[in-house]
């Protein structure tokens, strides 16, 4: 064994971060640049195959209104046409959430407020 300088008893490590909620859940969020394993957000992508179900559902005749629909599955109208709207995102976003992907501003909350309908401008962020 070489002796040297005396090994110390602990390390203090700084990682800078934040924590922000998602999906009702807390998460870790890394300053830019830093990398961190991307998680699936359970509650979009729930989100996304109702919205998905009720589409096809509209669109085969099994329920003629959302009115209808949304009594059967026991949720407000206005609620079922806003996960409804979901169906109208960018191919790239819905691909995004589904691989786990999508930034942390990206939040059921946050999507089921209007949005544009033009794929360009949900990429933008304008509206």
């Amino acid at each position: 064994m070489t002796r040297g300088a005396p090994v110390p008893d602990t390390v203090t490590l700084h990682v800078p971060f934040r924590i922000v909620k998602r999906g009702g859940k807390k998460e870790m969020q890394l300053p830019d640049g830093a990398t961190q394993s991307q998680r699936t957000d359970n509650t979009l992508v729930k989100a996304l195959a109702r919205a998905f179900r009720w589409k096809r559902m509209l669109e085969s005749g099994e329920y003629a209104t959302i009115a209808e629909l949304a009594e059967r599955e026991g949720i407000a109208p206005s609620y079922t046409t806003r996960v409804l709207r979901l169906t109208l995102l960018a191919p790239r976003i819905v691909e995004a959430i589904l691989d786990g992907k999508q930034g942390p501003e990206v939040t059921l909350g946050r999507l089921l407020e209007p949005f544009p309908a033009d794929w360009a401008r949900q990429h933008d962020g304008t509206s």
